[in-house]
């Protein structure tokens, strides 16, 4: 069954529907942590809270077997609420930082474990050739085995061009990590695209159904992004209930390209 649905997939790429897995994830096949698990892992978060929506299941369940597990969140998330007097960007970056933290806390991972690069929120893609030595830097100490990272093709610019950075920061390094992404906006039909003919994924669920009310009590850290906290901003960022919805499964979605 396992070889029939990743051929199915390879088709699906061929015509530019790899959209359609997440509009039924009920047929991925599934996948265990035991099957995944290596230390040290690397999670990599364009936004903060990204890592906790994505990859909050996985983290926790890494901890639970010890895994060293560390976390880069490229920017600094000031973008979301631009317009606030109570919550200049200055301000916005420690509270982001700080739900950040508590939230990995949650799932068990220090706050000597978290790198915050603190880019400015929304350029990541005009910003990420200069911050490729850094990374490249950081990625040669944390010396990781796998590193789940955000889908190269999300809707979000900031997502595509942290994977960008990550490969680019990768490269020529005597390191092979295991790559595995995880969709954030993808989840978001209207704003899901296709992709290019030659890309080949397999796509699958890993489960978190025994860790998943600590990853909703992770989600519920980041206060900024799912209440009315920052109440002077009417146009700024909040997760709707439906969007939410979709990292609160017990199981979480991840995609890797076939070799």
């Amino acid at each position: 069954m396992k070889v029939i649905l990743l051929i199915c997939f390879g088709m699906m790429n061929k015509f530019g529907l790899i959209g359609l897995p997440l509009s039924n994830p009920s047929v991925l096949p599934w996948r265990s942590i035991n099957g995944i698990a290596s230390s040290p892992a690397l999670i990599v978060a364009p936004h903060p809270d990204d890592e906790t929506l994505g990859c909050g299941g996985a983290i926790a369940l890494l901890r639970s077997l010890n895994c060293n597990v560390q976390v880069l969140v490229i920017s600094d998330g000031t973008l979301s609420h631009p317009r606030s007097l109570k919550y200049p960007a200055d301000r916005l970056l420690a509270l982001r930082e700080a739900e950040t933290l508590s939230a990995m806390k949650l799932l068990g991972v220090e706050a000597n474990a978290v790198t915050f690069c603190r880019m400015q929120d929304g350029l990541i893609p005009t910003q990420y050739q200069r911050a490729v030595a850094s990374c490249r830097a950081y990625i040669t100490e944390v010396a990781p085995q796998i590193i789940f990272l955000p889908w190269r093709y999300d809707p979000h610019a900031d997502h595509r061009a942290t994977w960008k950075l990550i490969k680019a920061a990768l490269h020529d390094l005597h390191l092979s990590p295991r790559l595995i992404e995880y969709p954030i906006w993808d989840w978001d039909s209207e704003q899901r695209g296709s992709l290019p003919a030659s890309l080949e994924v397999t796509t699958w669920r890993l489960d978190i159904s025994t860790v998943v009310e600590v990853k909703q009590q992770a989600i519920a850290a980041y206060r900024s992004q799912i209440t009315d906290l920052i109440d002077d901003d009417p146009q700024g960022f909040r997760l709707s209930p439906e969007m939410l919805a979709n990292f609160t499964r017990p199981w979480e979605v991840y995609l890797e390209e076939i070799q």
